[in-house]
């Protein structure tokens, strides 16, 4: 290394030196202002060792909580065409209690069961031109419009009306259609005692029985509030069974309005997909807590067939006679 080199090397550790020197006093007097103007920098014992917990403590609460979300699992998708898919659960005591007074009527075992072979295309169609034709002679302001052939109530603006009494609705409804109903009312009340190990001659129509049009507009009265959790037994005294049959299809004729059961010993909520002609059946006790999601777009129709044991809250099946003399 010649001469020049050896100095140039000096003068550069030289400004190096010169440089960190300045650097060490700016951040003394950054320091010293500091202290002079907001005062020394609190500390308490076991500052380090706080912090960490407060860490901890924030991931262990979002853990928490993010497992006593409800997961969601699938009990029937649109897309399947299921023959038969049941899961039992044990039924609530309060149920079994109240059952117990009506021999020939208590299950075998509690739960749900669906299948899209028990109605025939041809009878959900029928079923479904039966609640059209009725609908557009009322429909609620809100959400949710019913129609009770047994009674006549139909949703109209914010309140009911009997369709029966209503001027030119004489020729609504045929003969042809009280039949429909009345087969398949038959084919679901079979299909429940079936699955659920009881005499089918035990098992009674009850009320409320009745068509649903669910849309998307928004609730004006506490009957367009469909989405609440429920359960059937506690809403409906005479409930023991409870059937649905969907006359419309998820993801084609409306979004939202999945059917939803919460089931709280593991934490999930297993969901049905309404496809038409599908039927799901449950016992109507606490062991069947749900709730029907809110329709987002679309009309979703379907018909509610419930039944109990108690013969003193039977209902008739509604005829076309008795039509015309309501009318």
């Amino acid at each position: 290394m010649d001469s020049k080199s050896k100095q140039a090397k000096r003068k550069d550790a030289s400004k190096e030196k010169f440089k960190t020197k300045i650097t060490a006093d700016e951040k003394e007097t950054d320091e010293k202002e500091n202290k002079s103007k907001y005062g020394p920098m609190p500390t308490f014992p076991y500052q380090r060792v706080f912090t960490r917990a407060i860490l901890i403590l924030g991931v262990l609460t979002v853990v928490y909580f993010g497992t006593k979300e409800n997961k969601e699992v699938a009990l029937a998708k649109q897309k399947e065409i299921l023959q038969h898919r049941a899961q039992d659960i044990t039924c609530s005591d309060d149920y079994k209690t109240e059952l117990e007074k009506f021999p020939g009527c208590v299950p075998q075992r509690c739960g749900r069961v669906v299948s899209d072979k028990l109605v025939s295309a041809s009878e959900a169609d029928a079923l479904l031109s039966i609640a059209k034709r009725g609908m557009v002679h009322g429909g609620s302001e809100g959400g949710a419009t019913i129609l009770d052939l047994h009674s006549g109530a139909l949703s109209q603006g914010k309140n009911f009306v009997n369709i029966y009494r209503l001027k030119n609705v004489k020729d609504v409804f045929k003969k042809a259609d009280f039949t429909f109903y009345k087969v398949v009312k038959t084919k679901i009340q079979h299909a429940v005692a079936h699955h659920f190990g009881i005499q089918p001659n035990s098992l009674y129509l009850t009320h409320p029985t009745f068509f649903s049009r669910l849309t998307a507009a928004p609730a004006l009265t506490i009957h367009d509030e469909y989405w609440h959790p429920h359960v059937d037994k506690e809403t409906y005294e005479s409930f023991h069974y409870t059937s649905l049959l969907y006359l419309a299809d998820y993801g084609r004729d409306f979004e939202g309005g999945r059917f939803v059961f919460i089931d709280k010993d593991d934490n999930t909520n297993r969901t049905v997909e309404p496809r038409k002609g599908r039927v799901s059946m449950f016992t109507s006790g606490s062991e069947n807590v749900h709730y029907v999601e809110r329709v987002t777009s679309g009309t979703r129709y379907a018909i509610t067939v419930s039944f109990t044991c108690d013969e003193k809250y039977a209902i008739e099946d509604p005829t076309f006679p008795q039509m015309e003399h309501k009318h």
